[in-house]
Order: structure tokens, then sequence, then C-alpha cells
């Protein structure tokens, strides 16, 4: 799955809205839904007001969300023309579906990959069972 994750936020990457900070991002996430395995890509799309800017993690998530409900994310794949990790928003929000084998995968545009453990990234993250 990987490799077809790859290929599909190296494409959505290509649909990248980004004329402020030309830093073209795609991603591609693979999940369970339904009980069946799915992958939804997801490009940054920029603002002028740049709190308004949507990030191609959360742009893929939000489709998810929007085609099949209730998620678990079991693999992030982010492509970038450095090999860019998730910002710190994009794991917040990664983090309310992340199974607990989550792995977010890294590609720059040689095609170099860095694996991570989602654990290993964000390892304190705020979850709702902490409301109380």
């Amino acid at each position: 799955m990987i490799e077809e994750a790859v290929a599909l936020a190296n494409q959505t990457r290509q649909n990248a809205y980004n004329p402020y900070s030309k830093y073209a991002v795609g991603a591609a996430i693979g999940f369970q839904a339904n009980g069946e395995g799915h992958l939804v890509g997801g490009c940054n799309v920029e603002n002028i007001s740049f709190g308004l800017c949507q990030c191609a993690e959360r742009s893929a998530i939000c489709t998810a969300v929007a085609l099949f409900g209730e998620i678990e994310i079991d693999l992030v794949v982010v492509a970038t023309k450095d090999g860019g990790t998730p910002c710190g928003a994009c794991r917040q929000v990664i983090s309310e579906f992340a199974s607990t084998n989550c792995r977010i995968v890294c590609v720059d545009e040689s095609g170099l990959q860095r694996e991570f453990e989602f654990a290993s990234i964000f390892p304190d993250s705020f979850h709702s069972d902490e409301l109380g």
C-alpha cells in the first residue's frame, strides 16, 4: 500500500494551490472504514489570509471523513520537495483518527523516503478522554 500511497501523494501534490509559500504538499492517507481499507489524497490549499490555509494532510483527512464517516488511519504519506514532516496542527488532527500502529512516510522529490511511527513524532497528543 505504501507505493500506491506515495504515487497518490505525488499526484495530488501537482494540484496544490500554493501561490504564497511556493511549497507544494501532497498527502495520501490509508485508513479503515466500514471494515475495509481505503486510500484518499489531498493537497495544500493556501489563502491570502494565511490562517485560512489548509494543509494537505488535513485536506485528505477531511475528505475521508466526508466520504466514509468514522475512519481509523493506518498510514499517512506526505510528499514535498524536501521530505518535510506533518506540521503540529496536522499531527494533532492525525492523532484524532490514528490507529495504534499508524505510520508516517515522508517522501522528497528524489523519491527518498523516511518512515516514522506516528507515536514517535507526536508522543504526548491531546485526546478527548483528557476532557473528563
